[in-house]
């Protein structure tokens, strides 16, 4: 039996899950230094940095996705033959990347949107692709 497809699924599943940890805490203890990290490169790229946020809303919805994402990308890890974690995952990825494109596009052409756009915009049709590798797997991987 070839476990090659398994192999690769379950690395970028691992993969992604301690890359979205590490997001996750990054956006939990230094929300403010994203941000100003995307506004210094922006004018370099003719754009307008995008206005600094305050109070706690916005990094608690930010930290919570990161949470879900990870969790989801680690439920894929242990759990390879289910294929409802990374439909679940694609899914998030994708609105994301939809409304980052939405809001860049529409009134806030910053680029921590593009940026997330692109970024969200990947990750997801990695996940597709690692969804249809399931699929195409069907029954041979641990559920």
């Amino acid at each position: 039996m070839n476990n090659r497809p398994l192999r690769l699924y379950r690395f970028a599943s691992l993969a992604m899950a301690v890359i979205f940890a590490a997001v996750g805490l990054v956006f939990l203890f230094l929300p403010t230094q994203v941000l100003v990290f995307f506004n210094r490169l922006s004018p370099s790229l003719g754009l307008s940095p995008a206005p600094a946020q305050s109070g706690t809303f916005y990094p608690i919805l930010a930290v919570a996705y990161m949470y879900l994402v990870t969790l989801l990308a680690g439920l894929m890890f242990r759990r390879p033959g289910n294929p409802t974690f990374p439909l679940l995952l694609a899914q998030g990825k994708l609105a994301s990347s939809l409304i980052s494109i939405y809001f860049f596009f529409g009134c806030a052409p910053y680029l921590v949107c593009l940026a997330n756009a692109v970024a969200d915009g990947f990750i997801g049709a990695l996940v597709l692709g690692l969804y249809f590798l399931q699929k195409k797997h069907a029954g041979k991987w641990p559920a």
